[in-house]
């Protein structure tokens, strides 16, 4: 490789164009402009259809933005200072995330001032600004997946729609009649999710792909929603229930939307632990994947076990099966760890997914963390399909399914 003084230094701004600096200035502006008068627009919608939850949600991504934004201009101040930190050579060889040949270390680092004392920059200008391009792409997939998983669950709750409509109907009334006795095993619902599913071992199994095939089913919405209402509220009272989880779902989704410090020290781990070797940006893209089918399992086994329950209670039930909502059926008895594992889903497949388009685009990158194309189109063709998994079936799950805790919602009113 060639030394730096072999190429022309860059031209400062006193010898840049005045008309160019101004261009590059007034299209900044105006971007920024529009973006901001669109963002407070669609906050005035929000308030204006009474979308409370989703208003919060939208200055959360303004908060993201500036945080972001933040970040960036920090490490435009701060570059020539870090890039004269000096480190050894051998400090500067280890850990790396990709192959280089020997002796190439103070090549590709090297800086007039660590040079003299005999080492390298612990970070180049260059790499500083790669890096703050990357948390900046990485912030718009985190929103644009947490706009995705939010349409697609809508989408998917619409037909639950027309159950929710059912439910004022005489068929309806006179099927759920309170002074009808039957036999609990002969319940449509109980005898959905027993029977063989019943079984130590094998209903885990039948859970497990359950999530993928009918995962919410009429009789399930019809069962949990009379379970609701007959735990919080009056037995014959009219409820839009269908309404009801659609905003808590919006409610949800402000905490979807935001990248708390967990969530950035997950981001700074992967980093960490991208060493050439060890293939973490490959084994760690099956992490989410696995933690999704385990949250869609257990959602799944918490409408089998509140079955179980109403079948162990009596063999003979009057009225329509009721379940009653409890804390106990989740993880550490706390719904909101559902939630918290659904939202590390959706941050870690955005951080896949905005690594390989930052190393895509990025000169130099692509050699480096594309070596083999084929598991790079497997991961983005992984990445999609978990997308699409969590947000069109994991989260309308969950939705419906945390409702059967023990407390309700009442901010969302």
């Amino acid at each position: 490789m060639a030394d730096d003084d072999e190429y022309p230094p860059a031209r400062t701004l006193p010898e840049t164009p005045s008309w160019a600096v101004a261009l590059v200035f007034a299209v900044m502006i105006i971007v920024s402009v529009l973006l901001e008068h669109a963002l407070h627009k669609l906050g005035h919608w929000f308030h204006k259809r009474h979308k409370n939850a989703l208003a919060e949600a939208l200055e959360k991504i303004k908060a993201e933005l500036m945080l972001v934004g933040f970040i960036s201009l920090l490490l435009a101040v701060t570059q020539d200072p870090i890039s004269g930190i000096c480190i050894s050579e051998k400090a500067a060889s280890i850990m790396r995330p990709c192959k280089l040949p020997p002796g190439s270390v103070k090549s590709k680092y090297k800086d007039y001032y660590c040079a003299k004392q005999g080492k390298v920059s612990l970070m180049s200008t260059g790499s500083l600004h790669q890096l703050h391009i990357f948390i900046f792409v990485l912030a718009v997939f985190h929103v644009t997946y947490s706009v995705i998983i939010m349409a697609l669950s809508r989408l998917k709750m619409r037909t639950w729609k027309k159950w929710e409509t059912e439910t004022a109907s005489l068929e309806y009334q006179f099927a759920n009649d309170p002074a009808r006795f039957r036999f609990t095993h002969q319940t449509s619902f109980v005898k959905r999710h027993l029977g063989l599913s019943s079984t130590p071992g094998v209903r885990w199994v039948v859970a497990f792909f359950r999530q993928f095939f009918r995962s919410v089913t009429k009789v399930d919405y019809l069962t949990l929603r009379a379970g609701f209402i007959n735990a919080h509220l009056s037995h014959n009272s009219k409820f839009d229930f269908h309404k009801y989880i659609k905003r808590s779902m919006e409610d949800d989704f402000k905490v979807v939307v935001g990248i708390s410090l967990p969530l950035w020290c997950v981001a700074i781990l992967t980093l960490f632990l991208d060493i050439d070797g060890i293939g973490t940006l490959t084994w760690i893209s099956f992490i989410p994947l696995v933690i999704l089918l385990c949250v869609g399992t257990k959602l799944e086994m918490i409408i089998m076990e509140m079955a179980l329950e109403i079948q162990d209670r009596a063999s003979v039930i009057k009225g329509a099966p009721v379940v009653e909502p409890s804390n106990k059926f989740f993880w550490f008895h706390r719904p909101d760890w559902v939630l918290f594992f659904i939202h590390l889903t959706l941050f870690q497949n955005a951080f896949q997914m905005a690594h390989f388009v930052w190393t895509v685009a990025t000169p130099g990158l692509k050699k480096c963390f594309h070596m083999h194309i084929g598991l790079s189109i497997m991961k983005v063709v992984l990445g999609l399909a978990l997308q699409f998994l969590c947000s069109y079936i994991t989260f309308p799950l969950y939705a419906l399914v945390t409702q059967m805790g023990s407390n309700m919602k009442r901010s969302i009113f």
